[in-house]
């Protein structure tokens, strides 16, 4: 780094705003919420979900609650145009929820959005261009007229456009991208042309989007900007002010927080923050906050787990152990202190009071999860590592959940039997915990065969030792177990698995498969774990692990055979 940065940089000048009324406003009511995790949040991956994993992160999206969720940049691709017509044509957006598409303010992309868009019954056409002086000096090379003949010329046509489309709503949004480092009073003036030439009225908003598309100040200038616009803007019963933080200073939840208080009344971002370089704001974090202060966002985050997972499947980007809310480790005290503090907080916690267990800002139930106060063995204590020792002596190699989970375990034991733990007794205990887990339902064999939808199974099983034949189909080896385990009255959802190899076989021979899966059965959330020669093998026993271990309940032999 140079000595003298202020030789290369230059501080983001004050807005001029002397009667602020930002700083003491209260956020009272959640915003309206746009998803961009299929578009924004979609372009800055390694991989960009194909359609599968776009309809999954879509209709989660809807479960969640978001009434608006930008789908695509059609335009762009005929990968995205593709998805935009089957959403429409399957009919899968609900009647609640509107989609938006984006597309820049091109005549010819234009028309190929409102293409994409045919059909639907309520759409947000989003437009934008950039509007800094970097951008119309550097990139562009046009003046400000040009680049506001050029809105108009986009607005004009979306508008002639949608005429042509009166089966659907078309509700017009405008970003002046890079809005941050725009002057003031030049964005207010092209946004103003904007909600002019559109017709905006209170019945028929525009949606006037104010991004930090890159995060150039702190957070209270992003507020200033804002509320200078909430109070300045033409027509503003008729505009619904709009946000996309990005958090390129890390300070995109807390620009968010502030500008809602300076007359906000959408937030756009997604979950867990993903988006270009630092992401756009993360909406589970904005969204939780908001909820410890006693206020309802109006989305549904009680099982941030299953949302966790779906994202990360769907990104292939893993959530950080430490994120707020839904990382694996916030509920989880190292500290004797902290977990004493914790402890003696939930001994005192009255079932209807108002929360108030230290270190925890939120009750883990809320979102779906539990309190773990897990001292866990590592390299460095002197008692080996549990997850390092499993991994060098035997080859298994544990999902992070798995870990945190077993770690307990090993705590528990090394707490009731006062003694150090070697590898050889860690092996054991695992052993013990997640493959000898064989009580009330243990399983014998099973014969697949391939159906015309799938895969069909018959296993035999013994339940409280009574030897019994149970029959499944799914669309393979897993689903078809699952299903088959209905006949004993087990109801069980798989919400996740993962396997891997263990390099050999415990007694030299050839390698063994690992499988872990995690299971919800009967209320309860567990992890099973199966080893064998063959990986369809290991994933079976590994389902029988996770649902003896929620401690299943099910029907007699007797009265499966009746039936």
């Amino acid at each position: 780094m140079q000595a003298q940065p202020a030789q290369k940089y230059q501080a983001f000048p004050p807005v001029q705003l002397t009667d602020r009324q930002w700083p003491n406003a209260v956020i009272s009511q959640p915003p309206i919420w746009m998803s961009t995790d299929l578009r924004d949040g979609n372009q800055s991956l390694f991989e960009p979900m194909d359609a599968d994993k776009k309809m999954r992160m879509f209709k989660m999206l809807c479960q969640i609650g978001f009434k608006e969720i930008e789908v695509a940049f059609p335009s762009a691709s005929q990968t995205d145009f593709n998805f935009v017509r089957t959403l429409i044509e399957a009919q899968h957006i609900p009647e609640d929820v509107t989609i938006e598409v984006l597309t820049q303010a091109r005549e010819h992309l234009i028309r190929r959005t409102m293409e994409a868009v045919r059909g639907a019954r309520r759409v947000i056409v989003h437009i934008y261009n950039a509007t800094s002086p970097t951008f119309r000096e550097v990139v562009f090379g046009m003046s400000k007229e040009q680049v506001k003949a050029m809105v108009v010329e986009a607005v004009t046509l979306v508008k002639q456009l949608a005429a042509d489309m009166p089966e659907t709503e078309v509700v017009l949004q405008y970003s002046p991208e890079t809005f941050t480092a725009t002057e003031l009073t030049f964005a207010k003036e092209i946004c103003d042309r904007v909600t002019e030439v559109w017709g905006a009225t209170p019945a028929r908003k525009v949606i006037i989007n104010c991004p930090a598309t890159v995060e150039v100040a702190t957070p209270n200038v992003y507020a200033d900007q804002i509320e200078w616009m909430h109070r300045h803007l033409a027509r503003r019963d008729s505009v619904i002010l709009s946000l996309h933080p990005h958090n390129d200073r890390g300070t995109a939840v807390a620009a968010t927080e502030l500008a809602m208080m300076a007359g906000a009344d959408r937030v756009e971002g997604c979950l867990f923050g993903h988006g270009e370089r630092t992401g756009n704001v993360d909406l589970v974090t904005v969204a939780l906050n908001m909820y410890t202060q006693g206020i309802h966002p109006g989305l549904d985050f009680s099982d941030i787990n299953a949302i966790g997972r779906t994202v990360e499947a769907c990104t292939q980007i893993d959530i950080h152990p430490r994120h707020p809310y839904a990382g694996d480790l916030v509920f989880t005290a190292f500290s004797g202190s902290h977990q004493d503090a914790i402890k003696k907080g939930f001994a005192a916690q009255a079932s209807e009071g108002t929360w108030n267990v230290p270190y925890l800002p939120i009750d883990p139930r809320d979102l779906g999860r539990s309190y773990d106060s897990i001292i866990r063995v590592n390299s460095q204590s002197g008692k080996g590592g549990v997850a390092y020792l499993l991994e060098s002596q035997y080859g298994i190699v544990m999902p992070r959940r798995l870990q945190v989970e077993f770690s307990g375990v090993v705590q528990q034991y090394t707490d009731s039997h006062g003694s150090e733990m070697s590898a050889a007794d860690i092996w054991q205990l695992f052993q013990q915990t997640y493959m000898e887990a064989t009580t009330p339902v243990r399983y014998r064999e099973y014969h697949l065969q391939e159906g015309g939808t799938g895969q069909s199974i018959r296993m035999h099983v013994d339940v409280d030792g009574m030897s019994t034949l149970l029959k499944g189909e799914g669309n393979g080896p897993i689903d078809a177990a699952v299903h088959a385990l209905q006949g004993l009255g087990i109801e069980v959802q798989v919400r996740s698995f993962e396997e891997r190899s263990t390099g050999a076989s415990h007694s030299g021979g050839e390698a063994l498969a690992c499988a872990f899966v995690e299971v919800v059965c009967q209320g309860s959330v567990c992890y099973g774990v199966g080893l064998d020669s063959n990986i369809v093998t290991a994933s079976i026993k590994a389902v029988f692990s996770g649902i003896n271990r929620c401690g299943v309940v099910c029907v007699s032999p007797a009265a499966v055979a009746e039936a």
